[in-house]
């Protein structure tokens, strides 16, 4: 979450797809079934993507980012006139042959069916709740998939648009332009920090509470106090769900203070005794 660099190879190498003990769910790479049945926490994925392209040579380079974009997001669908049934971007696999194959099949579309894959031919090695979450994610992916890819087109003052708010390329890319460059913004914490941490939240619990208190420095904008957490995000991160489900509601309340919102995002500040030690 602060290497963004380490952040974005997680969403464009493939991991490895095996599991040692049926609580591993490493196949998963940097996603949970939850980001990947009900296709949730994209936003960060998506602008992580952009950002990477983008800045290649240093100058922002939209075109190439929004290429990239096509690329990842891209299905074997049939090509029709209509540029909003347009999902296969086979055509820009010379361009980014790491992401789009010579049939249209994106990284992310890829990546669902190899852990699809993975899972049926491992049924034995894995949690009954993983199979039948696979299952789940196997029926309906392909479906809901090409209708947010024809979502992400669509332009931002169409007057066609139903709904008061989705994702678009066009935000991604605004977003992503915005933020820069990806950087490493990792550091220590002072020992008083550590300390403070390390008395009040559980053992099990203390790297994600570390990882709050970096993540808020780290962030931080210059006219606000608050910080918005992709808590989709950082259950994808720790990787088995503990994170909201387990620490974030019970664990946190010396360390931050949430101001909840919607579509698995909340804004936060830190404790103010916290603030002191900083």
């Amino acid at each position: 979450m602060l290497n963004e660099p380490e952040e974005f190879k997680a969403y464009t190498q493939f991991p490895k797809y095996n599991a040692n003990g049926k609580r591993d769910m490493s196949f998963l790479g940097r996603f949970t079934f939850d980001m990947l049945i009900k296709q949730i926490g994209l936003h960060r994925v998506l602008t992580t993507i952009a950002r990477g392209y983008m800045f290649e040579t240093g100058t922002p380079n939209i075109d190439r980012a929004k290429g990239a974009l096509q690329a990842w997001c891209s299905l074997p669908t049939e090509k029709k006139d209509d540029w909003k049934a347009n999902t296969n971007f086979c055509k820009l696999h010379d361009s980014f042959p790491e992401l789009v194959d010579t049939n249209g099949r994106g990284w992310f579309y890829r990546h669902i069916h190899n852990i699809c894959d993975f899972v049926k031919n491992n049924p034995d090695s894995l949690s009954k709740t993983t199979v039948s979450k696979c299952e789940l994610l196997r029926k309906g992916f392909v479906k809901e998939w090409e209708k947010n890819v024809i979502q992400f087109q669509v332009p931002i003052f169409s007057t066609t648009t139903i709904g008061s708010w989705i994702l678009r390329f066009d935000d991604i890319l605004a977003d992503a332009l915005e933020l820069g460059k990806l950087q490493n913004k990792d550091f220590p914490l002072s020992d008083r920090i550590s300390e403070y941490i390390k008395a009040r939240v559980a053992t099990p619990a203390q790297p994600a509470a570390e990882l709050l208190v970096k993540y808020y420095i780290a962030n931080k904008p210059i006219d606000s106090d608050k910080v918005v957490l992709p808590v989709t995000n950082f259950d994808a991160y720790f990787g088995n769900g503990s994170f909201s489900k387990k620490w974030l509601p019970k664990e946190f309340g010396a360390i931050i203070i949430r101001d909840p919102q919607s579509n698995g995002v909340s804004r936060y500040t830190l404790h103010e005794n916290l603030i002191k030690l900083i």
